[in-house]
């Protein structure tokens, strides 16, 4: 028996090898081998099994398989094999996408010592054990105290040699000695259990009943579930899956921020126990390794997760939740296969004929657009769960209040100050939103002019002052500020423009000294544990002002917040992006709506220098009807999606000529156009140079009038990419394709 493999290559070629005798039995199309790849040992997935071999040359062995059962279920490899397809990404390489390297249903557990006391223990020989062996006698007086099975490495502050100690004392039948599988659980990125009682209002009701009947009928349904800001779509997420699971069938909760996690986790885990497997990229190594097997198993029912769960080995899926399904954060740029999670969930719901629900307060304008067309089924909840209002909001025009005040470069206004006093002194709580990280995203020199910039990107360092060093926030650059001066002129009069997170904390704990302040962005949570912490504290109150990035902005409940303030809400207005607007109305309209959830009233204090800009005055409103109406006004006069289908080719090298005239001959070769496509470019991406790399693109838009499913824009660029791409793939350039892509910057 021989098997075609395919390796994690940028090459759509397979590979003939032989399947040793003792494998046949074992060896299924999707099963992951080890094989030999030139001088090599590498992972490959079987994609087909043959009978005989058509290969006239040396067929080697497959050395072994990484699964010891099959976990492939044919949804899924059909599945991988449309994401091969659409993303025009070799099988070997979305093989290693969905099932990442290292990950065996072959792992063990770690196992630990563990040691606990006899209970016929005589006294006397204890006492006599005091003088005999002082150390025996302190180890066995700690495990004698204890009630449960101690671990014995916690004893390390007692004893050098902990195990060699309770080794004696078994010896002298003082205690048990044995060896446990420790289960690497995740339990420290979740919020203890959140027993709520809840009763389903009316519009919920109607919301939920419906997603049951389409769980009975075991057919593909697709929902946009469209509820304001603290309308209570969670409970819709966990009574469906309630439904799903009593069907004999599984769950699969999409989050696009990993800061979600820990207060969705807890809700679930009360309803659904241990049946719940946390899937994110804080787990460590070994409970990635646990986690993914006990999936594959069939333990876990629900996995809760970022973009990778769409992947998990679900048998018997029946339901797909995508939360904030608007989020970019759900699009893969790099690398390949360049997929985006909330398509992949629909296709994937599609073959296993499940019910997938695409929920937000703001969708995305495609979803928006889709419901509107009859793609997608509506369900509408229109008012807060338990009669909590909409909370008041103020706008603040900062270039008016710096006139009146004199304050230029003000970063916190008056008017928000007295607002967070007022909750201070009510003991109420305040979360601010400032979109970058950071203390000063721009270093300037006061005599030269010179800005400090990224050598491998082209755009300026961010200053963080923690830690007193510049870094780049697209490739991670860094260095140290050590002589704090101008590298062009070495003029010590630098000036620091702009607010990040690190400033604004700066600025709160110098005004408001008495409260207790902490910060959550990417500086701040370098695991999992420290959002969890940071999340737990604010939600029982330690906290008085939490201060973040967008990771606080959508899908978090406190009941005591009730104000929110938007430090700079023009953060990100005015790139050029079609979708840029688009995205700062979402993040305006989510942020505010983490005030006042509960009983409590809730206010909003937006901050902005484009006061009469319709996003901000829409935002400021809370009119998302009116924004996506002038939205999509827009849209179809440009002919952007959702009116068109987009793919853009990304030509990027280290040599700005080369990418240069590569892309002009690309645009050039370009054949076969066709009625209602047009093609912009070439030019250079809005971020011209990006990790050391000069990048061009060429825009593609396919008018949906002409091309309702996008399959001439496939057809076209697969047929011109495919033999652009073999033509120029020695240039020492890439050549990358993008379908659907979610930003032209």
């Amino acid at each position: 028996m021989f098997a075609e493999v395919a390796f994690p290559i940028s090459n759509f070629k397979t590979f003939t090898y032989e399947i040793p005798k003792n494998l046949i039995a074992e060896t299924h199309i999707g099963s992951r081998v080890v094989a030999p790849f030139r001088k090599q040992q590498i992972e490959g997935i079987i994609v087909n099994i043959l009978k005989s071999n058509s290969f006239k040359g040396e067929t080697r062995l497959i050395n072994k398989l990484i699964d010891n059962y099959q976990i492939v279920t044919p949804e899924l490899w059909e599945l991988i094999n449309w994401i091969s397809n659409y993303y025009m990404t070799p099988l070997g390489q979305v093989a290693k996408t969905v099932f990442p390297k290292s990950l065996s249903t072959r792992y063990k557990p770690q196992k630990l010592w563990f040691v606990e006391s006899r209970i016929d223990i005589d006294p006397l020989r204890f006492e006599k054990l005091k003088k005999r062996a002082p150390k025996q006698h302190e180890v066995l007086k700690i495990v004698i105290s204890e009630s449960l099975p101690l671990q014995v490495s916690l004893l390390k502050n007692f004893a050098s040699n902990p195990l060699q100690i309770c080794k004696s004392l078994e010896r002298s039948k003082l205690v048990k000695l044995f060896e446990k599988e420790v289960k690497p659980i995740s339990d420290d990125f979740s919020f203890g259990s959140i027993n709520k009682k809840i009763t389903l209002d009316r519009n919920q009701e109607e919301a939920a009943n419906s997603i049951k009947e389409s769980l009975d009928s075991n057919i593909y349904n697709p929902y946009l579930l469209h509820g304001v800001t603290g309308s209570g779509k969670t409970e819709i997420y966990i009574d469906a899956v309630r439904y799903c699971l009593g069907k004999g069938k599984t769950s699969i909760i999409l989050l696009p921020e990993i800061s979600l996690t820990p207060q969705i986790a807890g809700r679930f885990r009360s309803v659904f126990g241990d049946k719940v497997a946390l899937w994110h990229s804080k787990l460590n190594q070994q409970q990635r390794s646990w986690t993914w097997k006990e999936i594959c198993k069939g333990t876990f029912r629900v996995v809760i997760g970022a973009r990778s769960a769409i992947f998990s080995p679900l048998k018997d899926l029946g339901l797909i939740v995508i939360d904030e399904e608007q989020e970019a954060s759900f699009r893969q740029d790099s690398p390949s296969p360049r997929y985006h999670a909330r398509d992949v969930a629909l296709m994937r719901a599609r073959l296993n004929k499940a019910v997938i629900l695409l929920a937000s307060a703001t969708p995305s304008l495609e979803s928006y657009y889709n419901h509107q067309k009859n793609k997608l089924k509506y369900l509408h909840l229109p008012n807060r769960f338990g009669g909590a209002k909409q909370p008041k909001v103020h706008l603040v025009d900062m270039l008016k209040e710096q006139e009146e005040t004199g304050k230029f470069g003000q970063v916190i206004s008056g008017f928000l100050q007295n607002k967070i006093e007022e909750r201070l002194n009510r003991n109420e709580q305040v979360i601010l939103l400032q979109n970058r990280r950071g203390f000063s995203p721009i270093i300037k020199c006061g005599d030269c002019g010179e800005v400090a910039m990224c050598p491998d990107c082209n755009v300026a360092f961010s200053y963080h002052k923690k830690t007193n060093n510049l870094l780049c926030h697209f490739c991670g650059f860094s260095k140290i500020n050590e002589k704090q001066s101008c590298s062009e002129c070495d003029s010590k009069n630098l000036l620091y423009f702009g607010a990040g997170t690190q400033k604004v904390q700066a600025l709160l704990e110098e005004t408001f000294p008495e409260a207790s302040i902490e910060r959550l962005d990417m500086d701040t949570t370098t695991s999992g544990i420290n959002i969890t912490k940071i999340l737990t504290a604010f939600n029982s109150g330690e906290i008085d002002i939490l201060l973040g990035t967008q990771m606080i902005a959508k899908g978090l409940d406190f009941p005591n917040t009730t104000l929110v303030g938007i430090i700079n809400a023009d953060q990100g207005l005015h790139l050029p992006d079609f979708r840029s607007g688009e995205r700062v109305f979402q993040l305006i309209y989510q942020a505010s709506g983490r005030s006042g959830r509960h009983q409590k009233p809730g206010e909003v204090v937006i901050q902005t220098y484009s006061p009469d800009n319709p996003v901000i005055r829409c935002a400021a409103k809370l009119d998302m009807d009116k924004y996506y109406k002038i939205a999509l006004k827009e849209r179809e006069e440009l002919d952007y999606p959702p009116f068109s289908w987009l793919s853009k080719i990304e030509i990027a090298g280290k040599n700005y000529q080369r990418v240069s005239k590569l892309a002009s001959t690309i645009s050039r070769k370009i054949n076969r156009e066709y009625s209602g496509l047009k093609i912009l470019g070439p030019a250079p991406c809005y971020i011209e140079k990006l990790r050391g790399y000069y990048r061009f693109q060429i825009i593609f838009k396919s008018q949906k009038v002409i091309d309702p499913n996008g399959k001439k824009l496939h057809s076209f660029i697969k047929t011109n990419f495919h033999s652009l791409n073999q033509k120029y793939s020695n240039s020492q350039s890439r050549i990358n394709i993008h379908f659907d892509p979610l930003s032209l910057i």
